[in-house]
């Protein structure tokens, strides 16, 4: 698997790119929102918790099962930090990557979160080599499910009340394409 990544990702109107700590005000804009964890299971996170989270969307290692590449999505026309995106690697011997996104509300409605985890899913098939490339997420988030059937994600599952939050359970969809497809849909 390549690790080995051309920074920035350039789309259309995006950047994606590291994280820098000047970045700390705008990614605290979304990451303190309730809205946004609704569809997280966790809750918000503050103080320390938040400074301990934001120094792990900081460049670390990409090398081995577990390990998270996390890129600030921005505009090319005003730099502004729009959320983030991700890949995962779920699984090096298999070849399975995880992709996953979050974004600032106010910025919704534009497409930019289809066109950066798109960026991340070519990154994820070209780059690293991945075979299958996953997401998981909340079926009432349907802003998340828009994204994935938009790119041609395909829904492999329906998990029932596989998860708690304060109470109450939630279920999750999975959506996954694997490197056959993706090479059809970006020929």
């Amino acid at each position: 698997m390549n690790t080995d990544f051309d920074l920035p990702i350039v789309t259309d109107r995006l950047l994606l790119r590291p994280f820098e700590p000047s970045d700390r005000p705008a990614y605290d804009a979304y990451h303190s929102r309730p809205d946004v964890y609704r569809f997280l299971y966790m809750p918000v996170p503050t103080g320390q918790a938040l400074d301990a989270q934001f120094l792990s969307v900081l460049p670390g290692r990409f090398t081995e099962d577990g390990d998270t590449f996390r890129l600030a999505v921005t505009r090319k026309d005003d730099a502004v930090v729009l959320g983030e995106v991700l890949l995962k690697i779920a699984n090096k011997a298999a070849l399975q990557g995880e992709v996953g996104y979050i974004f600032n509300p106010d910025y919704a409605g534009k497409g930019y979160a289809t066109e950066a985890v798109q960026a991340m899913v070519d990154t994820g098939f070209r780059k690293c080599g991945f075979h299958r490339i996953f997401a998981r997420l909340d079926p009432l988030n349907t802003g998340s499910v828009g994204v994935m059937e938009r790119l041609k994600f395909r829904r492999e599952a329906h998990l029932i009340h596989n998860d708690r939050f304060e109470g109450s359970w939630g279920d999750e969809f999975i959506y996954a394409l694997v490197r056959s497809e993706w090479e059809k849909i970006a020929s």
